[in-house]
């Protein structure tokens, strides 16, 4: 029999905090991937992730700029790893850009 009394469910402040910022970037049509942080995946998902191609993703690994391990014959990337590798890729994208400002700002070019 239903007494109408709803169960309680004590949230932590922390997840409070995600789920509201997890809401925000909804409301503003920004992806929200929710991935454990011990998960790996394979260089498709890991090229799709980083909006690169596949063969992109095999150099960056053979040049060991983006770690992975083997799982019999196929490469795995940890997650963690591939936040790391796209930080460090933005970062050097932000760099790139801000060089080629200041070159034009010498030559007499305002962008």
């Amino acid at each position: 029999m239903d007494t109408g009394e709803r169960p309680t469910v004590k949230v932590p402040p922390t997840a409070l905090t995600l789920i509201g910022q997890l809401l925000g970037a909804m409301s503003e049509g920004r992806p929200v991937i929710l991935v454990p942080a011990e998960q790996e995946l394979p260089t498709v998902e890991a090229a799709n992730f980083l909006n690169v191609s596949g063969p992109f993703v095999i150099k960056e690994i053979e040049s060991v700029r983006l770690p992975h391990r083997k799982v019999g014959s196929h490469r795995r990337i940890a997650f963690d790893d591939l936040i790391a590798y796209a930080r460090k890729m933005r970062e050097q994208q932000a760099g790139a850009l801000e060089r080629m400002t200041d070159n034009a700002r010498e030559l007499g070019s305002e962008y």
